[in-house]
């Protein structure tokens, strides 16, 4: 058993690993997606934390965390696939825990960086969990949605899993540090958009203009 002096969020998610093991954790993950302002900086070094006391085994957890964020993220797919923009958006604004805004972050980020905003989404807050939803809207190829998504998840998962295994009793300061880790990846990713269109204005600018046809006269 854990320290009973878990409580709130922290308690649930203890609760669901110790009836059901790792594929709680999983579970735990997958409703954080479904639900963001259940925050994986918290469930996923818990986690971690829980397998260090040996409760759990630490790749188990890896493994059905990971399993857990592509099925929360295959279940808001089909959300965006099945409703489409307009009525998302329709159904947004009158849920409580999901604001108009957030969905329209989401779909940007995709729109701007294309199927790869699947893969490095997963670091980004709000962009993690929602950006399976225009992703759906737009029907992406499902194996690759599936892959993107395992991939960056298992990324994240495994670097909160592993830092909460290590920290023990510390776990709780992963979701602190989290912050810093991702304000990291958005510039990574901003600089790397810049770089990008600096490089198609540079190639747009040293095109040859069209010619101009030659004046017979004089």
């Amino acid at each position: 058993m854990l320290d009973a002096s878990f409580s709130g969020l922290a308690a649930w998610a203890v609760g669901l690993m110790e009836t059901l093991g790792a594929p709680g954790a999983g579970l735990a993950v997958a409703l954080e997606n479904l639900f963001p302002p259940l925050p994986s900086e918290v469930i996923l070094p818990l986690a971690g934390f829980t397998a260090a006391q040996g409760t759990l085994v630490l790749w188990h957890v890896v493994v059905w965390t990971t399993v857990g964020s592509v099925v929360g993220a295959l279940l808001l797919y089909g959300l965006g696939a099945w409703l489409g923009r307009a009525r998302l958006h329709r159904v947004a604004d009158r849920m409580p825990l999901v604001s108009v805004d957030e969905v329209v972050t989401a779909e940007r980020w995709f729109e701007r960086h294309g199927e790869m905003s699947v893969l490095f989404g997963r670091l980004v807050p709000v962009v993690r969990s929602l950006i399976s939803v225009p992703a759906g809207v737009e029907r992406m190829p499902m194996a690759r949605f599936v892959l993107w998504t395992a991939l960056g998840s298992g990324f994240w998962n495994t670097a909160l899993v592993t830092a909460g295994f290590w920290l023990g009793e510390r776990w709780h300061l992963v979701e602190s540090g989290v912050g810093y880790l991702q304000a990291a990846v958005v510039a990574v990713l901003v600089l790397g958009v810049l770089a990008w269109i600096v490089r198609k204005v540079r190639r747009r600018a040293a095109r040859p203009g069209p010619s101009r046809p030659h004046d017979g006269g004089g």
